[in-house]
């Protein structure tokens, strides 16, 4: 499992470059919508219509097509891209959950970049150098879904503590 801040367009594309492993997005149905880019992006995600509950549980049995297929699950957790002055917005429980039940590590990745680099604020950002973290991952194999907001919370820790430091 994948995860990352979400603060750039640049994140999609930074996810690709560093890592190694084949891997399937999960996404938010609503941006199938937007021009050319929906075109592509309903064909490389699972898509999760997040307000339908049958939406949310089938999102685990397609993720678990993906795994058996061998490709890994990328989730941006925070949901959606926060605004501008938040530095890293809560996580929600969903890839911590489908960490837990598929038994597969979490791989928390700081972009250290991304958001003065090309954020979503019209006319925003600048040109430089764009860096990754990838951290230790979190194995899941002894844990249970009771445990998953310690999971969320440890993992958005690592990732806070280098946007802050950095």
């Amino acid at each position: 499992m994948l995860v990352a801040n979400h603060t750039s367009m640049l994140d999609i594309m930074l996810m690709l470059i560093v890592s190694p492993n084949p891997f399937v997005f999960v996404g938010k149905k609503e941006l199938v919508s937007i021009p050319i880019f929906g075109f592509f992006y309903k064909r490389v995600c699972i898509l999760v219509d997040r307000d339908s509950v049958k939406s949310r549980t089938g999102v685990y049995r397609r993720a678990q097509k993906r795994l058996n297929q061998g490709l890994s699950i990328c989730i941006f957790p925070e949901g959606g891209v926060p605004e501008e002055h938040v530095v890293l917005d809560k996580f929600k429980d969903g890839a911590f959950k489908m960490a837990i039940a598929h038994n597969i590590p979490v791989v928390p990745m700081t972009f250290l970049d991304n958001k003065k680099r090309f954020s979503f604020t019209f006319l925003s950002g600048a040109p430089g150098p764009i860096r990754a973290i990838v951290h230790p991952f979190f194995e899941t194999g002894i844990l249970a879904a009771s445990d998953t907001s310690t999971l969320r919370e440890e993992v958005r820790q690592v990732i806070l503590e280098d946007l802050v430091k950095n």
